[in-house]
């Protein structure tokens, strides 16, 4: 390989880590010992809470987002402020019980996924990995891939969800969110969606509310409270897989 070749491939491939890979074992050719390492695609990941992503630090992802630049995101998404103790946040679903809404959150959940779709060359992943291991990894290994921003939109049980025998159970949970429509596997990659999750039974999806404490309370302080946001949360669910759907058709 001639020196010529030699950049043009590192120019062709340069965030490909096979392609530089098989580069590296002729660098000490073309270039000084203590400069090769620089071939080597950097991988960047920024990682936070659904407080940070959806709330205060919307901003910057918005900026990262629309950058074009390979930087890549993970939002360990809790639907309420964790680490603060337990407030609501704009990834709160409606009637969801906490911090600042006592009587239920009375607005629906950003979509951040939506959002993220707009931008062009986004990769964009909505996983739960206690309900699918092997779909988180896939999307993780996408995201790393993609020659572009990169966000997975991670569903993490938490101690604030209050889940009926403790997080013992999370993985159960998580399952029985997908299978209930509470959550749902998607990836959106070269502007083609993927939803990975089978179509749910919004049957079983009461029973997955009344696991956790932060649904099941607002019926011990105003069941017809209860009844009116919950029955919005479930429509919103169902509406929102169905949207979804009809653009992975």
């Amino acid at each position: 390989i001639e020196a010529k070749d030699f950049y043009q491939k590192w120019l062709d491939n340069k965030n490909d880590y096979d392609a530089i890979k098989e580069l590296e074992k002729d660098a000490n050719k073309y270039l000084p010992l203590d400069l090769i390492e620089y071939l080597t695609p950097k991988s960047v990941w920024t990682i936070g809470g659904d407080g940070w992503a959806y709330d205060i630090g919307f901003g910057g992802i918005d900026h990262v987002l629309s950058s074009g630049k390979s930087a890549k995101i993970l939002v360990l998404d809790t639907e309420v402020y964790s680490n603060t103790g337990g407030q609501a946040s704009k990834a709160s679903k409606m009637g969801a019980v906490a911090e600042f809404a006592n009587m239920g959150k009375k607005t629906y959940k950003k979509d951040l996924f939506k959002i993220a779709m707009t931008y062009p060359n986004v990769y964009v992943a909505e996983v739960s990995m206690g309900a699918n291991i092997m779909q988180t990894v896939k999307a993780l290994k996408e995201a790393e891939a993609h020659d572009g921003p990169a966000i997975i939109l991670a569903y993490s049980p938490c101690v604030e969800h209050g889940i009926k025998g403790g997080l013992v159970n999370s993985v159960d949970q998580q399952k029985l969110g997908v299978e209930s429509g509470y959550s749902i596997l998607m990836r959106y990659k070269d502007n083609k969606l993927y939803i990975d999750s089978r179509e749910p039974n919004f049957e079983k999806y009461e029973e997955y509310l009344k696991n956790e404490i932060r649904y099941s309370a607002l019926e011990i302080k105003d069941k017809k409270i209860a009844d009116e946001l919950l029955k919005l949360n479930k429509s919103y669910a169902i509406n929102r897989y169905n949207y979804y759907k009809n653009l992975a058709e």
